[in-house]
């Protein structure tokens, strides 16, 4: 057993009462994070493992309470210990969106995901807390770990300057569309990995602690272009068309038309599949997490799905048709 381990599992059981604790992994993420359910009689709950050195709690801390206060459902904090970077949580169960969706539920999970999403999005509109920019440093910056890790690092590609040039030119037009947008809070990974059913107020939220003030639909983007599971066009649009319906009943976006939502949405979607694409080859070279790997070819095919309508982005579609997928064929 590793030493944090220990020290994680001797912490629950000071703070719980307890002595002999059942603690499983319960799940890691693209982070430094881990995360252990500990069982106590009929009693269930989840520890975060954030080391202090790689991993900051204050945010999910903040985020936590104030989504809570927005009658999310998040889990709860409920013992911390910042110094080790340990804090209990409520459980949210273990029947995550990613594991359970299919063609009879998926509509009912996915208009109660939606409904959340603009809970989070009117809410936090009210709201007096502040959260960091998704500015434009920050939505350049993802979008050059495509290059700098599939491209040239995972695929071992020597990128000449015109390409360089051509792909800056792309990912600048995609950050200014993205700044153009109504700025609301963003979770920033609203998908099927960190949605879970829960019995009363679905869905549970999880991993919202990098939440910023950002573009409207970049959320919407990561739930219904989600890196790990596709639907077809026709449901995404339909979806597409409830949110907008519930966002301007609830008085947001009054002036934003089914159409221009929808070029947004894809414009949106490209620059999140390029940061995802490149994140995922950033996990198997740094952190050696190969299964991140099989999700790059439906990741990159979002994007040239979009370029068929948006004759911008076909240097780029062509770049991934021609040097990207048959790597991964």
């Amino acid at each position: 057993m590793d030493q944090r381990l220990e020290q994680l599992i001797s912490w629950t059981e000071q703070v719980l009462g307890i002595s002999g604790a059942d603690v499983t992994s319960a799940s890691s993420d693209a982070s430094f994070r881990r995360y252990f359910r500990v069982r106590n009689k009929d009693q269930s709950y989840i520890v975060m493992d954030a080391p202090p050195a790689k991993e900051d709690c204050g945010p999910f801390i903040k985020v936590s309470a104030a989504m809570a206060g927005f009658g999310l459902n998040v889990p709860v904090v409920l013992e911390r210990n910042l110094d080790a970077g340990f804090l209990l949580l409520t459980d949210l169960g273990e029947q995550q969106y990613l594991q359970i969706l299919s063609d009879d539920n998926v509509d009912s999970l996915y208009v109660d995901a939606i409904t959340s999403l603009v809970s989070l999005q009117v809410n936090g509109a009210r709201s007096s807390i502040s959260l960091p920019h998704y500015d434009n440093k920050l939505l350049m910056f993802e979008m050059s770990l495509f290059p700098d890790w599939l491209l040239e690092k995972q695929l071992k590609l020597q990128l000449s300057s015109a390409v360089r040039s051509e792909l800056n030119k792309i990912f600048g037009y995609l950050a200014d569309q993205a700044l153009a947008q109504p700025r609301v809070w963003v979770h920033r990974d609203y998908h099927s990995r960190n949605l879970m059913r829960t019995s009363q107020n679905n869905p549970g939220i999880l991993d919202f602690q990098d939440a910023v003030l950002g573009p409207l639909n970049y959320d919407l983007v990561s739930l219904l272009k989600d890196c790990y599971v596709n639907w077809p066009r026709s449901k995404v649009e339909a979806w597409v068309v409830d949110y907008l319906a519930q966002l301007q009943e609830a008085g947001l976006a009054k002036s934003i038309s089914q159409e221009q939502l929808l070029r947004d949405f894809d414009l949106m979607g490209v620059q999140r599949h390029l940061k995802a694409a490149g994140i995922f080859a950033r996990l198997n070279i740094r952190d050696n997490k190969t299964a991140y790997l099989q999700d790059i070819p439906r990741t990159v095919n979002y994007i040239c799905e979009a370029a068929d309508w948006l004759p911008e982005l076909r240097p780029l579609s062509g770049l991934i048709i021609d040097e990207v997928l048959p790597v991964f064929a």
